[in-house]
């Protein structure tokens, strides 16, 4: 198949550090590649690919202090891929509602994956209107406040099979927290379940902009605690190593996430998970199997002592049974010949008439 990704210009694909859907993307795009599809990639010029690459942007816009206004470079992005629509039998969308307007006035079968959280009402008219566009969800939780919405399918995220590995050698010996700091994702609660648990906490995380003042007054305190270990933003090359060496991620949420890439990297590393039950993490996590589902502090910390109990060469197993990136382009592709089949359809009916 002739198949057009387009992706966030925010940061390359794949980012080189944090950013979870553009690595998705990668993953999802290199492994149409080896599947044998024709593959176009729009994305920031510094992106790497074994598609063909759609330079939008010379760099990541996070990286380029030149852009004053971050859409246009993006609506610039939309009009040069509606101009080629004709050359792919489908194209896949990572912008959430923005190629609505555009892409339902061509005939070229589209669909829009939802990456982010659905719970903002000021959102809804969009998939209200476009009620013909196919939406993929990254997890049958996301779907919740629009479940009305014209979904095509759920489509769990995937990681290639040998991206992060069990790191042989390494003794697990401390807590992990892996993200993002801002007061959705709790890191607060890590540091307390840490403490509580008598255990060292090792924090790789980023801080975004809008978060700067959140992690000045509520978590930059908390750093310096004797039991915790800050050590900032990491990129792919090291978290095999940082995972490996915990004894558990913690993923201690106060929000519905959409899915939570950083579960199913701990899975790869054979790394269980201790996670608030919220959003996507029972769909994604095996109670007792590849971690431990809890709904308070108190339960959190009594999971860690429950750590032994759990196997990590199971964990990994259910990794590559569940979550690589070759289930992910299967599921794909079967999306998009189901899209072409029935726009072939619809143009036969037409010419029928």
């Amino acid at each position: 198949m002739r198949i057009a990704q387009i992706a966030p210009l925010a940061e390359a694909v794949p980012p080189k550090l944090y950013g979870g859907t553009e690595r998705v993307v990668s993953y999802l795009t290199e492994e149409l590649v080896a599947l044998g599809h024709d593959v176009t990639l729009f994305a920031s010029g510094d992106s790497v690919t074994a598609a063909k690459l759609a330079a939008m942007s010379p760099q990541a816009l996070r990286l380029d202090k030149s852009i004053g206004d971050a859409n246009a470079p993006v609506f610039l992005m939309l009009e040069r891929v509606l101009r080629r629509a004709h050359e792919f039998d489908v194209l896949h969308f990572h912008l959430d509602y923005m190629p609505f307007s555009l892409f339902t006035r061509q005939p070229t079968p589209h669909v829009t994956t939802l990456h982010g959280r659905l719970d903002l009402p000021e959102i809804w008219g969009h998939y209200e209107l476009h009620t013909d566009v196919p939406l993929i969800s990254i997890s049958d939780s996301q779907r919740k406040p629009m479940a009305w919405a014209n979904w095509a399918r759920t489509i769990h995220h995937g990681l290639p099979e040998t991206l992060f590995r069990p790191t042989p050698g390494v003794e697990p010996s401390y807590l992990a927290f892996l993200g993002r700091i801002s007061p959705e994702k709790r890191v607060d609660r890590a540091i307390e379940i840490a403490g509580r648990a008598g255990m060292k906490v090792k924090i790789a995380a980023k801080v975004d902009r809008a978060d700067r003042d959140y992690f000045e007054a509520k978590i930059e305190p908390l750093l310096k605690l004797p039991h915790v270990e800050y050590i900032g933003e990491i990129g792919d090359h090291q978290k095999a190593e940082f995972l490996s060496g915990a004894r558990a991620l913690l993923f201690p949420i106060d929000w519905p996430e959409p899915f939570g890439l950083v579960m199913i990297e701990a899975m790869a590393c054979g790394t269980p998970v201790i996670a608030f039950n919220h959003g996507s993490v029972p769909e994604v996590l095996e109670d007792g199997k590849t971690g431990f589902l809890v709904r308070d502090m108190d339960a959190a910390v009594d999971a860690v002592a429950r750590l032994p109990l759990l196997s990590r060469a199971t964990i990994r197993a259910e990794f590559e049974r569940r979550f690589t990136a070759r289930r992910m382009a299967e599921d794909h592709v079967a999306l998009y010949e189901r899209l072409v089949r029935a726009r072939m359809a619809s143009v036969e009916a037409i010419a029928a008439e």
